[in-house]
């Protein structure tokens, strides 16, 4: 239990509910240990008065002694007054005239003991109510802040992270595994709890009637705890099979749903169907392997149980024979071992979800103590306005693949400029994007802002000054208001401002075209919008934030040239008042920067303005040459 000992800080918050708890399962099981005992002390009782009054009458003497009343006082005393008052003597004895009057009064001792044996198991279930309001409680209030603690780890985790690790095996963390270590924080502990207080009462109670007929009685059980052990470690290690094996699955459903547009136009939906089929085969196997195995814990719980219920007839039946104990008491431990046969059952089944949330409750630690590798330092500047942003001999390669994206590349980018950066497909023009936004930091140079290092800026502080469009779009299912304002805080973005940024990115129109609007509700990704629309909403919610600094990579690609020529204004007119750093294939998109940057292979081959490098004879005025031949 070595990771769930990390759930402790988590436990700690509700100290209330769980020690509520403790307490409402210490009554539940003092009333449940109280019921046994007026049935074998009735037993007891019923016996005594048979000898004394019965037995006489049927012999056919005329009278037996019996108390006076026949009506005992109110419990705890019951018992010990009814010993007493069979001792005869005093006013206690009077003369029964006829069987009849002894059989009623043993009638109305039976009705008396029912009542309170009732009594007893309506207290029982009162308390086991609260218990659960307490213990269970705590354990969705828990699950509740775990939830919050991985998102939080989700957000602050970086691009580096979320590249070596697949989507639906971290979405398994905050459903899955969050979902067994809750059963470990509710039923498992109210059941231990239970069991433990529970075999304390009833061996206390057995060792107080007989101390050699609760050896006997409770003897099986140290086998039934060591089949436990062996049971519960192979319980271990099939289960974080499993969870392995659902990860995967989890991973391979998500890629295809969301790939499920490519998978329809290739007609792969059955080598799909089948590599599923594979994938679900697998865990299923594993599953039921675990099955299997906890299968075992009932039988073996069961037959040491019912060993221990013959063990005390057959024990308790001898000691009776021999005057060494009453018969009630034998009914009162038969009672008592079967009260024993749930919890002791459940010790398999919470064995079962202890061992699960261990192997949960790892996977989740292994990524809750992930760092990111792009964070803060200590006494970072906090805050300023955006001077300039330089690139000095920077160079990058990416660690997952060995390749170099970047060599010694070095511009600046100053507010009220243009600059843009463009060459051919994979020379690394989003990976200066990327870098500039400190998605990553480079291999070798660095990115300054105002003269300083990137990495001495507080992340928050700097990219709250910056408004970022990336190639890959992405929109939430929300209205296309949400999707806008998203860089906004909660209403610091008005709806004028949400027109005026949709106008400048020349995407108004269209929205004022769909019956709902701005509150149109957009499908996953903005399946619902063409790719030029999803484009410019991402324009929009860049503009609506009056960057210092505003990223554009290559983010024109999917709109017509007019609508473009419309864009590329609103955005130099944002570079009198922003540094604007366009990243583009498509000459017309940059012709109206002030700087033109060109790479080729990761490195800096040109750069000027675009009419001094569409007249010198290099890369840029090849990819003019070419562009223009295949407009005409």
């Amino acid at each position: 239990m070595r990771e769930l000992w990390k759930l402790n800080t988590y436990i700690a918050r509700y100290p209330l509910l769980l020690f509520g708890g403790m307490v409402f399962i210490l009554f539940t099981n003092v009333f449940a240990v109280y019921a046994p005992s007026l049935i074998g002390e009735g037993v007891n009782a019923m016996k005594a008065v048979d000898e004394a009054f019965l037995a006489p009458l049927r012999e056919g003497q005329s009278e037996a002694t019996v108390f006076q009343d026949a009506v005992p006082p109110p419990f705890p005393r019951t018992l010990q007054y009814l010993r007493e008052a069979l001792d005869a003597g005093g006013n206690w004895v009077t003369a029964f005239r006829d069987r009849q009057d002894a059989l009623d009064w043993m009638k109305r001792l039976a009705l008396w003991q029912a009542g309170l044996f009732l009594l007893a198991y309506l207290f029982k279930g009162i308390f086991l109510f609260f218990t659960r309001q307490t213990i269970i409680v705590m354990s969705r209030r828990i699950e509740f802040d775990l939830k919050g603690t991985i998102f939080d780890q989700y957000q602050r985790l970086d691009a580096t992270f979320y590249k070596e690790h697949d989507t639906g095996d971290l979405m398994n963390r905050i459903s899955e595994d969050v979902s067994k270590v809750r059963m470990y924080l509710g039923p498992a502990i109210m059941y231990t709890l239970n069991l433990i207080m529970l075999i304390v009462l009833v061996v206390s109670v057995m060792v107080y009637i007989d101390w050699q007929l609760t050896l006997y009685a409770l003897l099986p059980l140290p086998l039934m705890s060591v089949g436990i052990y062996f049971v519960s470690s192979r319980i271990n290690r099939q289960s974080e099979a499993v969870q392995r094996l659902q990860s995967r699955l989890s991973t391979f459903v998500q890629q295809h749903i969301a790939g499920i547009r490519v998978l329809k136009s290739f007609q792969r939906e059955t080598d799909a169907a089948s590599r599923f089929s594979n994938e679900a085969d697998a865990y299923k196997s594993s599953a039921l392997d675990l099955v299997k195995t906890e299968a075992l814990f009932m039988p073996i719980i069961v037959l040491l149980v019912g060993l221990s219920t013959i063990l005390t007839i057959y024990v308790g039946g001898q000691r009776v024979i021999a005057g060494e104990l009453e018969i009630g008491h034998i009914f009162q431990f038969v009672f008592y071992v079967n009260l024993l046969t749930w919890p002791f059952a459940s010790v398999g089944w919470v064995t079962s979800l202890v061992q699960k949330a261990e192997a949960s409750m790892k996977r989740i630690n292994d990524f809750m103590e992930a760092e990111p590798t792009i964070q803060s330092e200590t006494g970072a500047v906090e805050e300023g306005q955006l001077e300039s942003l330089a690139f000095e001999k920077v160079s990058f390669t990416y660690p997952e693949t060995g390749i170099t994206a970047l060599q010694d590349v070095s511009f600046t980018v100053r507010p009220g400029q243009v600059v843009a950066i463009t060459g051919r497909t994979a020379s690394g023009k989003s990976t200066i994007a990327q870098l500039a936004m400190r998605i990553f930091d480079p291999s070798s140079g660095r990115v300054t802002v105002n003269g300083k290092a990137l990495t001495a800026w507080d992340l928050d502080a700097f990219r709250q000054l910056t408004g970022y469009v990336p190639q890959d779009v992405f929109l939430f299912s929300d209205t296309i208001a949400s999707n806008i304002a998203f860089g906004m805080k909660a209403g610091e973005a008005p709806a004028e401002q949400v027109e005026a940024a949709a106008k400048e990115a020349h995407v108004a129109h269209n929205i004022e075209g769909f019956e709902q609007g701005y509150e149109t509700l957009l499908g996953e990704r903005g399946v619902n919008l063409s790719g030029g629309q999803k484009q410019r909403i991402s324009i929009a919610r860049a503009f609506i934030r009056r960057p210092q600094l505003l990223i554009l990579d290559d983010c024109l690609s999917a709109v017509d040239t007019e609508t473009e020529e419309i864009i590329l204004k609103s955005i130099r007119d944002r570079g009198n008042e922003a540094a604007v750093l366009l990243i583009s294939h498509r000459i017309s998109s940059i012709r109206g920067a002030d700087h033109v940057v060109v790479l080729d292979e990761g490195r800096v081959v040109e750069s000027g303005t675009p009419a001094e490098l569409a007249q010198s004879d290099g890369l840029y005025a090849r990819m003019v040459e070419q562009q223009t031949e295949q407009v005409n």
